[in-house]
């Protein structure tokens, strides 16, 4: 890639018969039934510097969009009669999701993080009680030592991404963006969770999905090309969508009803986030603010992008405000209505009669008003 960004074309179906995907809109409107005693919607906010809407997935409980699949998938395993312990890998986010859905649920948690997680995650996971393992250097190592103890102790292995209940969980983002009836929607890409979910809401309506990637983060980009090489992750600011491998699932998906993938370098995805705490006030951290990074690449007339989480350290948001200068916001163009130059012209357009000049009025006589008269006075005709 060069230095400029890199915007991949509409991908379309290939033409060998894919196989049918194991979820619909039918799955995400049950979950939205499912969650909407647990979670309320997330806010819409107009980001008018940036000229995007954006839905503060940040806000979210455990502070991402994860617990919507997280929680939809237990509750379906509920309904099922599925009583196992549940184990998951994850970079942080989709752990800290399951770990408060178990909790509200009272059902085991288990969760395979890397040693790199954000001390962040890692302490939100613990606080609701879900039995935390470090392994691993990456999340790909992470979710194969996931894989192995749920070969060896029959738990019930939870995708952060490539799984049914955990894709229609997701896509209530969609269905609560509805109601904004956008032209476009802007979403980060790891796994593509998240993308299949809201494009399987609001594709229907005619809403464009645009994909966020990050130059070296871009898996699913090269995979919807037809690329299935597994390569190493860059080192990104964006760590929830460091994926080497995206899911079989949400490929088929996308590559359906994705119309778009926006590679963002990360010296603007830096930026971007510093602007959303300067400018906005709005908390994100690195893939949450992918989307919207992206966005500033794309036209649209009423475009959204997804804050996905809001899950940032302290410590970095501190070392980021203090080393990134954003440049600043171009001043709003006001709209002055220039005056007419007066055109002279040699004749009136329509002829006018001269007018006689008034006479003046008689000054008008003082008003003489009479005295008052004393009652005992005689009046004389």
């Amino acid at each position: 890639m060069d230095g400029d960004v890199a915007v991949a074309g509409p991908y379309r179906r290939p033409s060998e018969a894919a196989p049918a995907a194991a979820v619909g809109v039918a799955d995400v409107l049950a979950a939205q039934a499912r969650l909407r005693r647990y979670l309320p919607a997330t806010p819409v906010h107009h980001a008018e510097r940036f000229g995007c809407w954006l839905k503060l997935e940040n806000l979210q409980r455990t502070g991402s969009y994860k617990v919507r699949g997280a929680l939809n998938a237990l509750l379906a395993a509920r309904e099922r009669g599925d009583a196992r312990t549940v184990i998951a890998a994850s970079a942080g986010n989709h752990a800290q999701g399951l770990a408060w859905a178990a909790y509200r649920l009272g059902m085991q948690a288990i969760t395979v993080m890397p040693r790199g997680a954000p001390e962040t995650k890692v302490a939100g996971v613990a606080h609701w009680g879900a039995t935390v393992r470090l392994h691993g250097d990456s999340y790909d190592e992470a979710k194969a030592f996931a894989i192995e103890l749920a070969a060896q102790n029959d738990y019930r292995l939870l995708s952060a991404f490539d799984d049914p209940d955990v894709i229609a969980g997701q896509g209530t983002v969609g269905l609560e963006l509805a109601a904004l009836a956008p032209d476009m929607v802007l979403v980060p890409i790891g796994g593509g969770g998240l993308a299949a979910g809201v494009a399987l809401a609001l594709k229907s309506q005619g809403v464009r999905i645009v994909g966020a990637q990050v130059e070296g983060i871009d898996a699913m980009a090269r995979a919807l090309k037809g690329d299935a090489r597994e390569l190493e992750p860059a080192a990104s600011l964006a760590d929830g969508v460091r994926v080497k491998a995206p899911g079989l699932l949400t490929r088929r998906l996308l590559a359906e009803l994705l119309d778009d993938v926006v590679i963002v370098r990360e010296a603007e995805l830096r930026e971007t986030l510093v602007r959303l705490a300067l400018e906005e006030h709005v908390i994100a951290e690195g893939a949450g603010a992918l989307a919207l990074a992206a966005g500033r690449r794309v036209a649209g007339k009423r475009k959204c992008a997804v804050v996905s989480g809001g899950n940032l350290d302290a410590g970095v948001l501190a070392t980021l405000l203090s080393e990134v200068r954003p440049r600043a916001p171009r001043r709003p163009r006001r709209r002055t209505r220039e005056p007419v130059p007066a055109i002279a012209s040699q004749e009136p357009a329509i002829p006018t009669l001269p007018t006689r000049p008034r006479p003046p009025m008689a000054a008008t006589p003082p008003i003489r008003v009479p005295r008052a008269r004393h009652p005992d006075e005689e009046v004389f005709a």
